[in-house]
């Protein structure tokens, strides 16, 4: 097998080829796990980025479209004879006529796993569970658990975290966008709006709950990979919301709103018993100051302001820090990439 890789390279959109490893298991075959284990001098993709090769089944990619045709017949011929191998692409490589643009030098590791491989069952199992854990393998052999660590020969060790969740409170324009975007993000994402139509949004993969937002957030279980977003414009359901939120494990807490109410909703929130520790984590207004007020405009500052937050505590960075810290006064400035710039919820509800 050799097939020409599809025309639009949507196999390359989605970050996490775990879906794809679940279906080949469920199908029944072995995949070639492709994993990219080196990268000098630059490039479009981090070392860990993986491609997922199976029948019928692509997921993931390396380089935007210089290397990944010639990973695929490599990967064919894995599947087939079983060998693990190692490609080089760039400086070094045995294919100089295969160039990165980017002039970098790339190491990606080929193996075949089997459907019924014991590692892949762990690591899906922990998928579902939501635990993080580590895979590690030589090619051959491989194992996957949180004590999993590297040995003589691993060529291969890297960790999965559970998917990030986002769950967001509200039902209007503004909230349905942000549903809308995490689903395309990547999120697992659900839709709280208490007392809402029984038919759920008209968004695909989108989970819905109607119960009041304690109810429906005890329900769903805010763990460390997990964002909320509260966007309802009334004040009885967000401070439900933030009470449920805020002294929760969840990483995010982000709610729409004025600036010059921010001060009194918190004092609010204070009166009732609420940590001081805990408000420090609000991100309010909610979003990057990115300066637009339509509904997929906050969308992206809200997402963005997610994922800049995920990478920087990936990265032990403290270069974005919670708003809410330094909320005392309804004039407080966020600090974010432009002064100047009103916040995109300032002036809302």
């Amino acid at each position: 097998m050799n097939d020409p890789l599809p025309e639009w390279p949507m196999f390359g959109v989605a970050e996490d080829v775990r879906p794809a490893m679940r279906r080949a298991q469920s199908d029944g075959v072995d995949f070639v796990l492709a994993t990219l284990m080196a990268v000098e001098g630059g490039g479009p993709r981090p070392e860990g980025t993986q491609m997922v090769f199976a029948p019928g089944i692509l997921a993931g990619y390396f380089s935007g479209g210089c290397v990944e045709g010639d990973v695929a017949g490599h990967a064919w011929a894995c599947l087939e004879d079983g060998r693990p191998r190692t490609l080089v692409y760039g400086e070094g490589s045995p294919w100089p006529d295969i160039r990165l643009l980017c002039g970098a030098r790339i190491e990606i590791f080929l193996e075949r796993v089997a459907a019924g491989d014991s590692a892949l069952d762990d690591l899906l199992a922990a998928e579902t569970e939501r635990r993080p854990t580590t895979y590690v393998s030589d090619g051959t052999l491989r194992a996957c658990g949180p004590d999993a660590a590297a040995g003589r020969g691993t060529m291969v060790v890297r960790r999965y975290d559970p998917v990030p969740r986002l769950v967001v409170v509200g039902g209007d324009p503004t909230a349905l966008a942000i549903v809308e975007l995490g689903v395309k993000s990547g999120f697992e994402t659900t839709l709280v709006r208490p007392k809402g139509p029984a038919t759920p949004p008209p968004i695909a993969g989108v989970a819905y709950h109607r119960e009041a937002p304690e109810v429906a957030l005890a329900a769903i279980g805010l763990d460390p990979w997990t964002s909320v977003a509260v966007a309802t414009h009334d004040l009885e359901t967000d401070r439900a919301a933030l009470k449920a939120a805020l002294p929760s494990n969840a990483a995010y807490v982000g709610l729409l709103g004025a600036r010059r109410r921010l001060a009194g909703r918190l004092d609010e929130l204070k009166l009732e018993g609420m940590p001081e520790a805990a408000m420090a984590r609000l991100h309010a207004p909610i979003g990057l100051d990115i300066g637009g007020k339509a509904p997929f405009e906050v969308a992206v500052s809200v997402i963005g302001e997610i994922t800049a937050l995920r990478y920087a505590r990936a990265s032990g960075s403290t270069s974005t820090t919670s708003p809410a810290a330094a909320a005392g006064a309804p004039d407080a400035r966020r600090n974010r990439a432009s002064e100047t710039a009103k916040t995109l919820t300032s002036e809302e509800s």
